[in-house]
């Protein structure tokens, strides 16, 4: 429930706050004084476009702030945490800064947003109606979606299984079209495939092969070059004559310490050390007379090993930049070739999915369609009853849920579905059925399309009468009206005043009006005033109390100030909704 907006350089309204509560609402005001902006401000907030011709003329930036009782809404606490911002107490700050160059910045829970995050929130929280929603009721998807809200969560539930089977539909007869349309293009890429491993079985790498050979390659080269190292690092550590080498001189000097051992206990650790090093050397010198031992030349293995390293070399240059990249490419093109080797197969797993979809698909729209038919008979009474209510005693509204047939000849491609009964019906991700509102005003009239046969005051209770009727489906606490009560006046409108009233019994009614009718029966009366200064107007919120409300409500019938008579009216008015309430 929103509980406060505070409008700072925003249109002609120079610094205000608008204090709400649960109930209704009414927010008035003479023409240009602002009305409108309490309404702008709130699309802003909600992650409405920002317009920088709505900064008021010589302000650097428009702000709007506001606070939201969100405790009853599920799961936003988590959304603003997530984006780094926090609630106090229940409550969420959020605000909105638009300069007049055209900048943005959003804020909720005292955290930086993106303007969309601030949209997603305001789904949970406010829904909006203004003059251009009557429009939008003319469109077939808004219809569609106000029948689907009305029959509940086991018809959403179903299409939203249904708008999956349609997207994986697509998919799979996109994936379809490309295989056959590639057939040729695959069956070239299998005989490269399949020459590529061929080449690389035919020569067999063993991963790591290249690295070993290479290493050996060197050391049958060199051979005789390393022998004669080995050899004379082999006499410099343990010579066969009596050359100095280095166990002698180990064993010298161990000689020397060893003899002065008893003196100094440092003197024999340096000994025993000496001994230690003494048994490495000699190891050191045995394993390198094996080394020098080992090394042959062998003119046949070099030549093999060039030769194998000659094939591998082949390989790499095509497949890999080593052996073993070059069988990673071998395995993924085994896996490759496998697919495109069964095209055919592909083809028919493809034809087989998209009917096993198909069918599934007719199945959930054949059920949805049952359901919306049973819903919509339901909420064709429901707002009748409620036009009756808003002074259309003979007005009836019927919901009409039906499918458009296609030729019989026509293919079961695209967006066409076959039904059980044999209907060739067209599809969208919605399901299958066309939703059409129609409206009988008068007796004895036959039901039109809203769009043909609703005047604009009969679309405007119409809406209303939808929102009467589909405010139990909906979650969202905070209804916004912005007058919507046009092309309505007399008896209609205090019967618009009474559904508004009703409404505002189970969420938070706000209405911008230009009604009496209307505005008297809100709980809580807000008056937009405008004062001129030079060439400079400015706007302010202010909250009425009783006698303010006589007055405000008298100009609003009169169009006067100060007439006893519309003051009169305006009384009567006032206890005539207040004793209905």
């Amino acid at each position: 429930m929103l509980e406060e907006i505070r409008i700072k350089a925003l249109g002609v309204i120079e610094e205000s706050v608008l204090e709400l509560g649960p109930g209704f609402t009414a927010v008035t005001g003479e023409t240009g004084a602002g009305k409108t902006m309490v309404v702008t401000a709130l699309g802003l907030l909600m992650g409405g476009r920002a317009d920088p011709g709505a900064v008021r003329t010589g302000s650097p930036r428009a702000l709007v702030e506001g606070v939201v009782d969100a405790r009853d809404v599920a799961g936003l606490a988590d959304v603003v945490e997530d984006a780094g911002g926090e609630l106090e107490e229940g409550r969420l700050l959020l605000g909105r800064h638009v300069s007049a160059e055209g900048r943005s910045r959003a804020f909720a829970g005292g955290a930086g947003v993106p303007a969309a995050l601030l949209g997603q929130l305001a789904e949970s929280l406010v829904a909006v109606h203004g003059q251009s929603d009557q429009h939008r009721l003319l469109r077939a998807a808004a219809q569609r979606n106000a029948l689907d809200r009305f029959a509940g969560e086991t018809v959403t539930a179903l299409r939203d299984r249904f708008g999956a089977g349609h997207a994986a539909l697509r998919a799979s007869e996109a994936e379809l079209a490309e295989v056959v349309a590639t057939a040729r293009e695959r069956a070239r890429e299998a005989d490269l495939l399949r020459f590529g491993l061929e080449e690389i079985e035919a020569v067999d790498p063993q991963p790591g092969e290249d690295t070993e050979l290479a290493a050996e390659e060197s050391r049958l080269g060199f051979a005789d070059t390393l022998r004669v190292a080995a050899e004379q690092a082999r006499a410099a550590l343990s010579s066969d004559e009596d050359d100095p080498d280095a166990l002698g001189a180990v064993a010298a000097a161990r000689h020397q310490l060893d003899g002065v051992r008893d003196h100094d206990p440092e003197a024999a650790s340096l000994a025993d050390r000496l001994a230690e090093l003494s048994y490495v050397l000699s190891d050191l010198a045995a394993d390198v007379a094996s080394y020098a031992a080992g090394l042959e030349t062998d003119p046949a293995r070099l030549s093999a090993v060039s030769e194998r390293r000659s094939s591998l070399l082949a390989l790499t240059r095509k497949y890999g930049e080593s052996v073993d990249e070059v069988l990673s490419w071998a395995r993924t093109s085994a896996e490759r070739l496998t697919d495109l080797d069964d095209t055919d197969g592909r083809i028919e797993q493809l034809r087989e999915r998209c009917a096993a979809i198909r069918a599934e698909l007719a199945r959930i729209g054949t059920e949805l369609s049952r359901l919306r038919q049973e819903a919509g008979g339901r909420l064709g009474e429901v707002v009748t009853d409620e036009l009756t209510a808003l002074a259309m005693p003979h007005a009836v509204l019927t919901v009409a849920v039906g499918q458009h047939e296609v030729a019989s000849e026509r293919d079961g491609s695209g967006d066409v579905l076959d039904l059980p009964d044999g209907r060739r019906v067209t599809m969208s991700s919605h399901g299958i059925d066309e939703v059409d509102l129609r409206l009988a005003a008068n007796v004895g009239s036959e039901p039109r399309p809203l769009a043909k046969g609703a005047s604009g005051g009969e679309l405007s209770r119409v809406m209303l009468g939808l929102e009467v009727a589909l405010a139990g489906t909906d979650p969202v606490p905070t209804f916004v009206f912005d007058e919507v009560d046009a092309g309505v006046g007399g008896k209609a409108a205090v019967e618009v005043g009474r559904r508004l009233a009703l409404l505002a019994r189970s969420a938070q009614v706000v209405v911008v009006t230009h009604l009496p009718q209307v505005a008297a029966f809100a709980d809580r009366h807000v008056v937009v005033t405008k004062s001129a200064d030079g060439s400079v107007t400015r706007s302010g919120l202010t909250s009425l109390d009783d006698a303010g409300r006589v007055r405000e409500l008298s100009r609003m019938l009169a169009g006067l100030e100060g007439s006893e008579t519309a003051a009169a009216h305006a009384q009567e008015l006032l206890d005539t909704a207040r004793a209905e309430a």
